[in-house]
């Protein structure tokens, strides 16, 4: 959830700070007020584009900030891992936006600076936006095909991921086969180039154990000469004349005498004969490591060199890791084995291919199967959703549609088809819903599949356009039942909807001669403002009437009978 939300500079808005709550949270005012600025800031931490014009007039840099919290971060984490960024840190994801009039726009993450692609990237693991001047991705088949693929059930979404599993391997080995008809036939100069390559890789150890270990090796060895010298004042400094032994020699008199004379003193002679026994052993290792090293040795310093310039000749040529050196390596090595038998090796690869395809396309047939199944049960579920919602002769359905050719979903995508009106034809979303009604279609459809949706924060406007009355509150009252599972942000014109808000903002608009501000207040902490505001958007704030009905819509919704 979306914790707290920072914004500075941005449009008409000076400077805020939200602290915010989970479940149903709505946001009026009158038109024009600036309950759009709120949108934008949450738009801006999506990963949306935004021009220099957003920055307010008289400032020199726009801030947006917000913090969020997850109860579980796995999801998050791999995203962020993916996108190769600091994950959570007991929870906590920080993104802060910045755009300045004069320098370049700044973006962090946790701490980290990001791109744009990275932001909108992550933006899509957590955030959803329903409404005019948004991204609509209900309009995207790929976005439709994740809607019906969830709720197709947890097994279909096992048998997806296998198959996903299966055909990055079908991929590989189409690459193999292509690889291999792209080879030339090699000269004899060519083989023997090659076998020299893979001899000269095949003589280090190139794990990345056995590099770290050469690398150790080289740094020793090389400084044999210091080490030598040091060794020698460490030898002198411990047992030579004057050295630590001699004086500990001295040190163990002195306790025996002391001690003999006063018992108190007989623990600190213990002490002292502990001490001398590990000085010796110090002694005797540190002549150990001087004389079983063998660093003095010319033909293991020559060996262990060459060994390092072959090592850093392969790194040059194949990358800074052992594991790019070691990829060429394997690809040196099949080269050469296919030279022998390209035929052959054609022929094994497109078997292995034919086999792994073979087993794609009955697992796409699978899959192909339960989305059919979960294609009519998900529009009709939605379809019930959208008669409570205002649409009482809708239509939707859900065509499957034969992609003929196998990609990383199967063999099969969807397509979704509305009908606002009766007599009208079923056609794409995008063809005919406006944005009113397909924020409606969405919340009828995350409503549905609100036990499997993942994404934490949505957000919806304008999803009670051309709504009222009983309708109005009934999309308020779905909009409360969806905050059990995310936190959703609505902005909304109708009380019916706004009254159903366990929090409620609203943006105040106020003007000078010279001067516009926008600033956004919390009515849910102070029940005779919220009462007003209500009454206001039922007509006249100074109504008795409509602080009646306001009252009642109040004490009607959801959350205040909890």
């Amino acid at each position: 959830m979306l914790c707290s939300l920072r914004i500075k500079n941005l449009a008409l808005m000076d400077s805020i700070t939200l602290e915010l709550a989970r479940g149903f949270t709505v946001v009026t005012g009158e038109t024009g007020a600036g309950k759009s600025i709120l949108l934008g800031a949450l738009s801006l931490l999506a990963g949306n584009r935004a021009g220099k014009t957003i920055v307010r007039k008289g400032a020199e840099t726009c801030e947006v900030e917000g913090m969020l919290h997850f109860d579980n971060a796995a999801s998050i984490d791999a995203a962020l891992a993916t996108l190769e960024l600091p994950e959570c840190e007991d929870g906590q994801l920080i993104l802060r936006r910045s755009i300045s009039l004069t320098k370049p726009a700044r973006i962090h993450i946790n701490g980290a600076a990001a791109t744009l692609a990275q932001l909108e990237a992550l933006g899509q693991s957590w955030i959803d936006f329903h409404g005019p001047g948004e991204p609509q991705k209900l309009f995207h088949a790929r976005y439709q095909l994740e809607m019906l693929d969830l709720f197709a059930g947890a097994a279909h979404q096992t048998r997806l991921a296998a198959y996903q599993r299966e055909y990055v391997k079908w991929r590989a080995a189409l690459r193999e086969i292509e690889s291999i008809n792209a080879q030339e036939k090699m000269s004899e100069d060519e083989i023997a180039f090659v076998q020299a390559q893979l001899e000269r890789m095949n003589a280090l150890d190139l794990s990345e154990a056995g590099v770290a270990a050469l690398e150790r090796d080289f740094k020793r060895i090389s400084s044999a000469r210091e080490l030598d010298g040091l060794f020698s004042e460490m030898e002198t400094a411990l047992g030579g004349e004057g050295g630590v032994a001699e004086k500990m020699a001295l040190v163990l008199r002195l306790a025996r005498e002391i001690a003999s004379l006063d018992e108190n003193a007989g623990e600190q002679e213990k002490r002292l004969h502990t001490l001398a026994v590990e000085l010796s052993d110090i002694q005797s290792d540190f002549a150990r490591l001087s004389t079983g090293s063998g660093d003095d040795d010319p033909a293991a310093l020559e060996t262990v060199t060459a060994r390092m310039n072959q090592w850093l000749e392969l790194r040059r040529k194949y990358g800074p890791a052992p594991e790019s050196v070691r990829a060429k390596r394997d690809a040196l090595a099949r080269r050469l084995a296919v030279q022998g038998d390209v035929a052959g090796a054609l022929a094994r690869a497109e078997d292995a291919a034919a086999k792994i395809e073979r087993g794609l396309r009955e697992a796409a047939r699978e899959l192909r199967k339960t989305r059919t199944a979960a294609a009519g049960d998900l529009a009709a579920a939605a379809a019930k959703m959208l008669g409570k919602l205002g649409f009482k002769k809708a239509g939707l359905s859900i065509r499957i549609v034969d992609t003929e050719k196998l990609d990383n979903n199967g063999d099969s995508a969807c397509e979704f088809l509305f009908q606002p009106n009766a007599g009208q034809d079923l056609l794409p979303l995008n063809k005919i819903a406006s944005s009113g009604e397909t924020a409606r279609v969405m919340l009828a459809l995350k409503t549905v599949l609100v036990g499997v949706d993942k994404t934490p924060v949505l957000v919806f406007d304008e999803v009670d356009a051309n709504v009222g009355g009983e309708i109005g509150a009934q999309v308020g009252r779905e909009l409360a039942a969806l905050s059990g599972r995310h936190q959703v942000f609505c902005v909304t014109h109708l009380p019916q909807v706004a009254a159903q808000g366990r929090q409620h903002y609203e943006a105040v608009k106020t003007q000078t001669d010279d001067a516009t501000a926008v600033a956004i207040r919390a009515l849910h902490s102070t029940p005779s403002g919220r009462l007003e505001e209500l009454a206001r958007m039922l007509g006249d704030r100074r109504s008795a009437s409509a602080r009646t009905h306001a009252g009642e819509l109040l004490s009607g919704a959801a959350w205040h009978k909890e």
